[in-house]
């Protein structure tokens, strides 16, 4: 079960928050923290919880401190398929929708900052700031299907590994304001099958690029999560993009 985080006071406080920069609040001035931080709560999950069901009804909406989770969707034989991800500073939860449309599952050890619905529509009814952020990330989230689509649906093997530690690179790198370059690390809080089912490949597959990345010089394994990559340009190469993932927002 998950259970409820007894954070210090320091790290309650919205403005030392390690995602304030680029999470649902980050325009928020500081009377609207203040409600923010009135009916927030924290809650962690184990890697392999299930966070909501698909279908299940959600009272609260959330955004991912840190940690990993993905999110998933039933077929009707059976198959589920992962269909998106949820890194630090994205949101979980639609306001105005209570039905989960997906199972969203904790990949990694993950923390959540919550906020109870009802009062969070309340807020995002009355604040620009929350409600032009909110908007600002779905329409980000949109572009990053777009993308993802473009992965899937064209990109080799190699290329489909290579974007996914791209993705998480500039991810880590985003939420300290900065560019990944030169010798970056990641944390992968996927195992091998879960990146297989994300990407469309066998377990195969992803074992042998991953070998193949690493035998080249491209990136560097240590222990079963940790990627050190030691040239980002050169991985963004392999990866089949020529963008440089935008400015950090």
């Amino acid at each position: 079960m998950p259970h409820d985080l007894a954070f210090q006071s320091s790290q309650q406080a919205c403005d030392v928050c390690p995602i304030r920069s680029r999470a649902v609040c980050a325009h928020c001035e500081t009377d609207e923290l203040a409600d923010l931080e009135g009916m927030k709560y924290y809650r962690s999950f184990e890697a392999g919880q299930v966070i909501v069901w698909a279908g299940d009804g959600m009272d609260f909406v959330a955004s991912v401190v840190s940690g990993m989770a993905g999110l998933t969707q039933q077929l009707e034989d059976g198959r589920t398929q992962m269909v998106g991800l949820l890194l630090p500073s994205d949101f979980l939860g639609r306001p105005g929708r209570q039905i989960a449309p997906y199972t969203v599952t904790a990949t990694s050890e993950i923390v959540l900052c919550c906020f109870r619905r009802k009062p969070f529509e309340h807020l995002l009814a009355q604040s620009p700031h929350l409600s032009g952020r909110l908007l600002e990330m779905t329409l980000d989230e949109l572009d990053a299907a777009r993308d993802w689509l473009l992965l899937l649906g064209r990109k080799s093997a190699r290329e489909k590994i290579a974007s996914l530690l791209v993705i998480l690179a500039r991810r880590e790198a985003a939420l300290a304001r900065q560019r990944p370059k030169g010798r970056f690390a990641v944390e992968l809080p996927l195992t091998r099958e879960a990146m297989a089912d994300y990407l469309g490949l066998t377990l195969e597959t992803v074992s042998r690029q991953m070998n193949a990345l690493k035998r080249e010089g491209v990136i560097e394994l240590e222990g079963k999560r940790r990627v050190v990559i030691p040239d980002f340009e050169a991985l963004v190469i392999e990866s089949g993009d020529d963008s440089d993932g935008g400015l950090p927002s």
